[in-house]
């Protein structure tokens, strides 16, 4: 019998078999505290020497059959069966259950199964994962379940396109409570939760444990009188409380369930609207409807920049929006993903702008999450928006920038293809119709054809079933006087991806005034379509300073600039007025420096020339993240000490420059924690955290005192000792994730082999230190003392893949892939590997295909940054 890997075809069959009318679970999670039976190991994990901590599991499932004597299959990864009852007919388990899979034969035209099991908790954040605070000792537990891990808690037809109504009881240890997607009561020691809708496997969900629980509500009047009323909830663990801002929590939500009802015009369908925030999470959020779940980083335990409060609002709303685009309507298998997270994706920042204090969410997304989608665009890699997911693996991998960002940049193009109301009505009727139902590409494309009456079909093949990223160039002709004689606009792409996509695009040229700001005084819009367009509107301009293709970023595409553009970028882009044009000519000269037309020590320099003057610090903090990669992957090997210098020195002084107090300050202090070189760096860095050094207006706090042991840790400033004395100021979850994560960053070869040991050759560590271990590993200044990792990495990923979850072996392969080394050897060598191993997984063969792809980049970025030097 096939293992844990569902393939479409398997999945289609099944849903073409049976319907689901429901299921009843009951866990028993007593067992999650005290000490483990037998001596069990507190990973859970296959293949251990002692048996896992494991919790009882018994599963109902009422369900029909379209062919009566058929056979199928129900899920379950499970250390152990103990009764399996189909239609009243004991099966032996040791003949029906393979450890993924319960095999079903002789099928009723309506059936009942009945399973009882022991699964495991977790400590890789899929199932039932089960965290022990260090700081007071005590259990949480939550469930994290997509694709396919809610058969690690309870038996099922683990596919979206099989929904159900569930009923969950819980039995937990005395003082905790517990919460499910439904209403949960408390009846003799029993946690009883209403039914929920029908839905789909991966969004059920139990969150369980002494949380911090803080309520609010939400009360709404529709036109016709109708009022909604939605209980609220927000929790964290008890050792977060102090720093837990509930309130503002609530205040967004309530911002987006505003908006949502506005433009939706569906009410909210799914009761509660609990919020919570776990621990050693692998994602940023997941839309259980009624229960959310967020990774508790969301909760600030130090000073942050408005930036944070952002990203942390988009993933409250990006998460709502999946109440109706993936929780009512889900998408039938995963090829569709994108029709929730894409739209997901688009909503959160659409809310954002629409609903909350975030007014510049659309400068945020076209800097931030469309670089997500530019790199994964140009990897060997890349996927039309509407993927080939031919089973569970390619799905897991499937959760990546073109699903999320590439997706969202195209909706956003396709709202100013047809507008903004022909698009929400389209979503109102795509609700509407298929509610608590599955979906594919053409139910959305019919519902958008009716309400814009475009052909959606052409833009569909277009943006949706096609892969790639277009550039968009200026060509411009001036006359005698100055003035345009012709603008056009040429569309270009890579070969592996030849598609010429129409496009919706602003022009905007740009002039300096005379108090030098440089701002827009001309501006069109047009359909640009084929290999080049001319722009007819804009002929007898004046000469510009600037023309910005794509202007208030309307398509998706690489931006690129004529020359005398990108001159005027060079002396004045700190002049540049408006934000978004800056965040837009920023990510255009970041994709010149990756694609080796710029050089890496020509943007660093850019960087230290305007970014102190950009006044958008989610912006500000990724052009600090790109420099850092820049000196990192693209400069010449030869120039990277005196980059870092440069890097060290400009970071500094805009630090002393900042306003006392203010968020640019923290910000450039944080980064110059991050790229500190010198003697004299670490020196600052030791006194500001032992006192001896003060900066007006900086307040050290806990999570910047670990910014700097970071650093000092990893230049060999800190030792286990001093380590150890901050993990014992604060010895708390996130504190024990800094103090991993620093103890494996020190340059000592015993170091490093101990945390490769600890990440390769054992499972004894949780998600969370996994984690943090391979972000200490892997530090830029320590390239000979990880150069024998090289080698012994493709010695050692196709068992990783084979005995780890798919969670933690993404974690190894991706993270410890030896693209630090930069050289030619380790591209010959991974790229040797990928011919020998043309059998092996493929979506462990993707993330090496990406790994060497982002190398083999960074190779010609440093061949273009060499030549430079002249």
């Amino acid at each position: 019998m096939p293992g844990e890997n569902l393939s479409r075809e398997e999945a289609r069959e099944r849903a073409g078999l049976l319907t689901v009318d429901g299921y009843e679970v009951d866990l028993d999670l007593r067992s999650a505290v005290g000490e483990v039976p037998g001596g069990a190991t507190p990973s859970g994990a296959p293949g251990s020497d002692t048996a896992p901590r494991t919790f009882r599991s018994v599963t109902t499932i009422r369900f029909g059959c379209a062919e009566p004597g058929a056979a199928t299959f129900a899920d379950l990864i499970a250390p152990d069966v103990t009764a399996v009852t189909l239609n009243g007919t004991e099966l032996d388990p040791a003949e029906v259950f393979d450890g993924s899979r319960i095999a079903l034969d002789g099928l009723l035209a309506e059936n009942v199964l009945v399973v009882d099991a022991r699964c495991a908790y977790s400590r890789t954040g899929e199932g039932m994962h089960r965290f022990v605070d260090p700081e007071d000792g005590e259990v949480y537990l939550y469930t994290q379940y997509e694709p396919a891990d809610a058969r690690r808690v309870f038996a099922n037809f683990e596919q979206p396109d099989l929904k159900a109504p569930y009923r969950f009881r819980v039995t937990a240890p005395e003082g905790w409570t517990v919460w499910s997607n439904g209403e949960g009561t408390l009846t003799d020691g029993v946690w009883h939760f209403a039914e929920t809708k029908p839905i789909s496997t991966y969004i059920t969900a139990v969150v369980a444990g002494p949380y911090h629980y803080v309520t609010d509500s939400y009360r709404r009047t529709f036109d016709d009188g109708t009022v909604l009323e939605i209980p609220l909830g927000a929790m964290c663990r008890k050792g977060l409380a102090r720093h837990f801002d509930a309130d503002d929590v609530f205040l967004i939500t309530k911002q987006g369930l505003d908006f949502f009802h506005d433009h939706f015009d569906y009410p909210y369908p799914f009761g509660k609207y609990d919020q919570a925030f776990v621990p050693e999470y692998n994602l940023g959020a997941m839309e259980n409807p009624g229960l959310v779940t967020f990774r508790e980083e969301y909760i600030f335990r130090g000073h942050v920049t408005q930036a944070s409060y952002e990203r942390r609002s988009n993933t409250i709303l990006h998460e709502m929006a999946h109440m109706w685009f993936g929780d009512l309507v889900t998408m039938r298998w995963w090829d569709d993903l994108w029709l929730k997270e894409s739209f997901a994706d688009f909503m959160g920042s659409f809310a954002q702008v629409g609903a909350t204090r975030f007014t510049n969410g659309w400068t945020t997304f076209a800097n931030n999450r469309k670089a997500w989608a530019y790199r994964a665009d140009q990897q060997p890699s890349t996927h039309p928006i509407t993927a080939d997911i031919r089973d569970l693996e390619a799905a897991k991998l499937n959760f990546d920038g073109i699903t999320y960002a590439k997706g969202a940049s195209v909706l956003k193009q396709l709202v100013a293809y047809v507008g903004q109301d022909a698009f929400l009505e389209g979503a109102r009727r795509y609700f509407k119709r298929n509610a608590y139902g599955n979906t594919r590409l053409a139910d959305l494309l019919s519902v958008l054809e009716e309400t814009s009456g475009r052909d959606m079909a052409g833009w569909s093949r277009s943006w949706l079933e096609t892969a790639g990223l277009n550039s968009l160039t200026p060509q411009v002709i001036y006359d005698a006087e100055g003035r345009i004689t012709e603008l056009a606009v040429v569309q270009d792409a890579a070969e592996s991806h030849p598609e010429l996509r129409p496009h919706r695009v602003a022009i905007g040229l740009y002039r300096r005034t005379p108090e030098g700001e440089l701002v827009r005084f001309a501006r069109t819009e047009t359909d640009v379509a084929g290999p080049r367009t001319v722009v007819t509107e804009l002929a007898g301009a004046e000469r510009p300073e600037l023309i910005l293709v794509n202007d208030d970023d309307l398509t998706y595409c690489k931006i690129r600039f004529d020359a005398g553009s990108l001159d005027t970028l060079r002396a004045y882009l700190a002049d540049l007025s408006d934000p978004l044009a800056r965040a837009l000519c920023w990510s255009a000269l970041w994709n010149l420096t990756r694609d080796a037309l710029m050089p890496a020590r020509d943007f660093i320099g850019l960087v230290l020339t305007h970014a102190g003057r950009e006044t958008s610090i989610g912006v500000l903090q990724m052009l600090h993240a790109w420099a850092e990669s820049a000196l990192t992957h693209y400069a010449a090997p030869a120039w990277r000490a005196e980059g870092g210098r440069l890097l060290a020195e400009g970071a500094l002084r805009e630090l002393r420059l900042s306003e006392p107090g203010s968020e640019h300050q923290l910000t450039w202090t944080r980064f110059f924690a991050a790229v500190a070189s010198s003697d004299a760096d670490f020196q600052l860095l030791r006194g500001l955290l032992d006192g001896t050094a003060k900066i007006d207006g900086l307040d050290v706090d806990q999570e910047l005192r670990w910014a700097f042991l970071g650093p000092l840790a990893a230049h060999g400033r800190a030792d286990e000792s001093l380590i150890d004395g901050e993990l014992a100021r604060d010895d708390t979850a996130s504190g024990k994730r800094h103090q991993v994560r620093c103890l494996a960053a020190r340059p000592s070869a015993a170091v490093k082999a101990q945390a490769w040991a600890q990440v390769v050759e054992s499972d004894a560590l949780s998600n969370a230190l996994v984690e943090a271990t391979i972000a200490g590993f892997a530090r830029s200044n320590q390239r000979e003392l990880l150069a024998p990792y090289a080698a012994t990495y493709f010695e050692v990923i196709e068992r990783v893949w084979a005995e780890r979850s798919i969670q933690i072996a993404m974690d190894v392969v991706r993270g410890l892939f030896p693209g630090l080394q930069g050289d030619r050897r380790t591209l010959d060598t991974a790229t040797a590997w990928l011919d020998s191993h043309q059998d092996a997984a493929p979506a462990l063969r993707r993330l090496v295909v990406e790994a060497t792809d982002d190398l083999a980049r960074a190779l010609r970025g440093q061949e273009c940054d060499t030549a430079a030097a002249g």
